[in-house]
């Protein structure tokens, strides 16, 4: 990431982390591969920022550092979330490898505490593959709704402090109509409950309505009127070039009439590799700091690393992480305070 020059203040996800995290309900977020050096030093980092406490997920324990809780891979499997595991296994009849990769998986385990209730969320990757990850996701967490979709997307802050985002960069290679609308209505509700602002979502093509024809194009245009009619007054348009969904004096030349074009903060690419290149093109020579990957349609905040993550990345996605375990915690407490038979939520004290 180009954070070099970057400080706290210029950083829109942690602003949002101090904006929202005081005297809200607690959250407890897992680092679920524990083992790795980049770990420790993250879950110190995001005691510091108020998430308190964050659980290092461990094969062996050792001392953890002040705030920090560490729990062993033996610990997990002796409680409830090591009963959902043996029960998964169980229930599929699974044995040798297979069964030890889902009872002694890093991402099983912190999927299943989060399962379980011990944690509300949890960040796995930096030493499990991505695949792997998402298996853990699906398998234990299940799906948010049926029919759903496990998807991704990316928070993006330009060098000028804007905050976008883009999806899919990571999980599905090629949606089709159906899934390329899940994707945009997903990819929507991360941005608008991680930044506040209200989504404006760009449909993307090589095509800007309708001046190019091919099949990937009639793609994206299904996949706009699905979306709509998924979420209904969403501010949603395409098919879009990219300039056109991001320059003001391009969309006026390309997209007169759109409400979209020109302001769209909501990028949605019509495959996994445009997504990935886009993204990666944005960080590497355009300067923005990339987020994620978030993962959008599991029934719990379950994200991915990648295994080449700085310490900095797994604090920004466990902060990511934490606001959206918020959200749950949050609803929650709401509901709460309307049925008088039922405690709130215990909430957080700064003493």
């Amino acid at each position: 990431m180009s954070t070099a020059t970057r400080t706290p203040m210029d950083h829109p996800i942690l602003a949002r982390w101090a904006e929202r995290g005081d005297g809200a309900p607690a959250v407890r977020v897992a680092l679920a591969d524990g083992d790795d050096p980049r770990a420790r030093e993250a879950a110190s980092r995001l005691v510091e920022l108020g998430i308190e406490p964050v659980v290092l997920v461990r094969e062996a324990g050792g001392p953890p550092p002040p705030g920090v809780e560490v729990v062993e891979h033996r610990d997990v499997l002796a409680g409830p979330a090591g009963d959902l595991l043996t029960e998964l296994a169980d229930a599929r009849g699974l044995t040798g490898s297979d069964r030890t990769a889902i009872l002694h998986g890093s991402a099983y385990l912190g999927a299943a505490m989060l399962r379980s209730g011990s944690v509300h969320a949890c960040v796995a990757g930096n030493l499990t593959a991505s695949a792997d990850v998402i298996r853990a996701g699906v398998r234990v967490l299940g799906l948010a709704e049926e029919p759903g979709l496990v998807s991704s997307s990316f928070l993006l802050v330009t060098e000028g402090g804007a905050l976008l985002a883009f999806g899919d960069c990571a999980v599905v290679p090629e949606p089709d109509a159906t899934q390329l609308a899940r994707i945009a209505v997903a990819t929507a509700e991360t941005f608008e409950r991680l930044s506040g602002d209200v989504p404006r979502v760009a449909m993307l093509s090589f095509s800007t309505m309708g001046s190019a024809g091919h099949a990937s194009v009639t793609v994206v245009r299904e996949a706009t009127v699905l979306a709509r009619r998924l979420r209904p007054g969403l501010a949603i348009d395409g098919e879009l070039q990219f300039d056109a969904a991001a320059v003001p004096m391009v969309a006026a030349a390309k997209a007169p009439d759109s409400e979209v074009a020109g302001v769209a903060n909501v990028f949605i690419f019509p495959s996994l590799a445009a997504g990935n290149i886009g993204y990666k093109i944005a960080e590497r020579l355009g300067g923005a700091m990339a987020f994620g990957p978030i993962l959008q349609g599991l029934a719990h905040p379950l994200n991915d690393l990648s295994r080449g993550c700085s310490p900095e990345d797994i604090v920004n996605v466990g902060v990511i992480s934490a606001l959206q375990a918020l959200d749950a915690r949050k609803t929650t407490y709401d509901s709460a305070l309307t049925r008088p038979d039922e405690c709130p939520p215990t909430r957080r004290s700064h003493g």
